[in-house]
């Protein structure tokens, strides 16, 4: 499949996220089914997939927003509450 060409995270004004993203997405390739649901609604497009169709999330620009644990049909990804920094 071609790389969505509407959306690509580069450094910029929606470059990467830094530290304020309070939740990550987590995936469990054990249910999930590569149905690419989650690579074609993410508004970063920092989804991308193997040669299998296996899905990574590139945690450097994404922002957290859930849209992919929303859309996916088998509820595989989960939004994780970020851990603080210990200083």
């Amino acid at each position: 499949m071609p790389k969505t060409p509407y959306s690509k995270p580069t450094e910029g004004s929606m470059g990467k996220t830094g530290s304020w993203r309070t939740f990550d997405p987590e995936i469990d390739y054990d249910e999930c089914s590569r149905c690419r649901t989650c690579w074609l609604h993410c508004p970063e497009a920092v989804i991308t997939l193997d040669e299998d169709g296996t899905p990574h999330i590139d945690l450097e620009y994404c922002k957290g927003c859930g849209i992919c644990a929303q859309v996916c049909p088998k509820g595989c990804i989960t939004m994780v509450r970020r851990k603080l920094l210990e200083e």
